[in-house]
């Protein structure tokens, strides 16, 4: 009885065959057939090659949601240089209520402004990258999967030992403030605390030695992640005037980067520029200096990098193959039917007119009769 079972089952399973196998005597293999074959093979291979690559790319995927932390620091990454010695100018962090944060992060450093040829290169190949950037936002992307591996965002040191004067000022470190709106900002004489808000000592500096003219080679927000490049990453301002006032309208924006390299909580930021010259007489009032004024947005960012599953790409890579396999055999046999219905069935011969002789000599062609080869 088993076996009865077990044959019947296995005669039903076979009667359930998809895939029913025919005779190699039954197959008529063609020249046509083995070139389209040959052709159909290549064309899985190249696709299939195509989407390998297709599957080991990544992707940014881009999520928005509300800030909830509001009692976190913000880190404010600096390095500015100034065209004035460090004993003239100060810098300093005024928030939205009014507290003023010191400066104990930021280092004063004598420095020559012009650049050497090292750090010129250096700076017109950063500078390039950012025309980029304004004009292709896809690249973006692409720093976000490059970071830890790309080239170092920092100015370069001198390569040479100049005997010039060190006539300009380098300022750069971090500094932590609140999470509210403030004004960073770099102007004449060292900040002062004073109880009605601050002051800087400028009456000891002449006018004469006014010169705002400033490099920002970096300015980020949040952790500081090499590789990323930063909107404001290589401007260089140039006073046309003593009494000169540059403004930076930065609007910061709080973003989670999660890539297969690294995880880090940093900060993106877009910003609008505005520069005048200070003169009362004419109604343009204010204070000689560089001012950074940021806000925060109360959305965040999460940037993720995706990748296909493995699943999706062997669906593709089976879509591939049939839908060729299928496609090719189609064309094959359409072509094949059209040159039977063109080709085969008007032979030479098989319609051709026969003559017939008669007894008084004449030849009647009009008649057309078939072959002998003919079938009815």
């Amino acid at each position: 009885m088993r076996r009865l079972y077990r044959k019947k089952a296995l005669n039903l399973v076979k009667e359930l065959d998809a895939f029913p196998k025919v005779p190699e005597s039954y197959v008529e293999t063609t020249a046509t057939g083995g070139t389209v074959s040959i052709i159909a093979f290549f064309a899985m291979a190249l696709l299939a090659f195509f989407e390998f690559f297709v599957y080991r790319e990544t992707w940014m995927r881009y999520q928005y949601e509300v800030d909830k932390d509001f009692s976190s620091k913000l880190r404010i990454n600096i390095d500015i240089t100034v065209a004035m010695r460090c004993q003239h100018v100060g810098a300093d962090v005024l928030d939205l209520a009014e507290t003023m944060v010191a400066s104990d992060g930021l280092e004063y450093e004598p420095v020559i402004f012009e650049l050497s040829p090292q750090q010129r290169l250096w700076h017109r190949t950063l500078l390039l990258i950012q025309d980029r950037l304004r004009e292709e936002h896809s690249l973006q992307d692409v720093l976000f999967k490059t970071v830890l591996k790309g080239s170092p965002t920092a100015l370069p040191p001198r390569e040479d030992n100049p005997t010039q004067p060190l006539s300009a000022c380098r300022i750069h470190g971090h500094l932590y403030v609140n999470k509210v709106a403030g004004n960073f900002h770099i102007t004449v004489g060292k900040a002062i605390p004073h109880p009605r808000g601050h002051a800087h000592l400028a009456a000891l500096v002449s006018h004469e030695t006014y010169n705002f003219s400033h490099r920002i080679d970096h300015l980020s927000f949040g952790e500081e992640i090499p590789g990323i490049i930063n909107p404001l990453d290589g401007t260089e301002k140039v006073c046309t005037d003593h009494n000169q006032m540059f403004q930076y309208f930065i609007t910061i924006v709080p973003t989670k980067l999660h890539t297969y390299k690294i995880n880090a909580d940093t900060h993106q930021y877009s910003v609008t520029e505005r520069e005048r010259v200070i003169n009362h007489a004419a109604g343009s009032h204010g204070v000689s200096g560089i001012f950074m004024k940021y806000d925060i947005s109360s959305l965040m960012v999460t940037v993720t990098e995706q990748h296909m599953p493995f699943w999706q790409f062997l669906v593709r890579l089976c879509g591939i193959i049939g839908g060729i396999f299928s496609t090719t055999g189609m064309l094959h046999g359409l072509v094949g039917f059209c040159v039977d219905i063109v080709c085969c069935r008007f032979k030479l011969g098989v319609y051709k007119p026969k003559e017939m002789s008669f007894p008084d000599g004449q030849e009647n062609n009009h008649t057309p009769l078939l072959s002998e080869n003919s079938t009815h």
